[in-house]
Formats: C-alpha cells, structure tokens, sequence
C-alpha cells in the first residue's frame, strides 16, 4: 500500500519557490551545525562552508522578491507550503532538543 498522497503546493511564484527552497536548505544546514545534536565537527564544518552560498541564494531570492514588487511575504500561504514540505520537521533540528527526564 502506498503512504498517502501528500497535499498539493498552493500556487506560488518563482522567487516565493526559490525563497522557500533556499530557507529549507539553510534550515537542514543549521540542523546539522546546531551543537546541541550532537554528530561530527567535520560535518558540522562542512555545513558551515555550504551555509554560506545558501545564505547568499536566500538573499537572492529576498532580492529578485523585492525588484519584482513583491513588498509582502504571503506568511499564510509561504507556512502552507513549508508544512506541504515537511518544514515542521526540518526546523526541529535547530531548536535544542527536549531536556532528558530523569
């Protein structure tokens, strides 16, 4: 049986695309520096290093938003889509993780 179908993307315009696609990669990047998880400071180093050229892509996106005279961010439908691509989870990596029960 196949997992369900997960719901459409709202219609969104190339810059909103690239704008989303950037923040995610920044997002996963972050994930994997964030102290607080743990893992391997040469993968940390490595993300660190893309971070940057993601950043600059990120602000690109703001940048080609902005000349296009698109002044607003749409929050309601951009966090629609960031749910539709799984953003909930890709953003817990960068919070500190719950304090163990003891």
């Amino acid at each position: 049986m196949l997992p369900p179908e997960p719901p459409p993307l709202p219609a969104l315009t190339r810059a909103e695309c690239e704008l989303l696609d950037s923040y995610l990669e920044v997002v996963d990047l972050l994930g994997r520096i964030n102290p607080a998880r743990g893992g391997h400071t040469y993968g940390g180093l490595r993300a660190a290093q893309a971070l940057v050229s993601r950043a600059t892509a990120l602000r690109d996106a703001l940048t080609l938003m902005h000349q296009r005279g698109e002044s607003e961010v749409h929050a309601t439908t951009l966090a629609q889509a960031l749910r539709v691509l799984d953003g909930e989870r890709r953003t817990q990596r960068v919070t500190l993780p719950p304090e163990p029960v003891m």
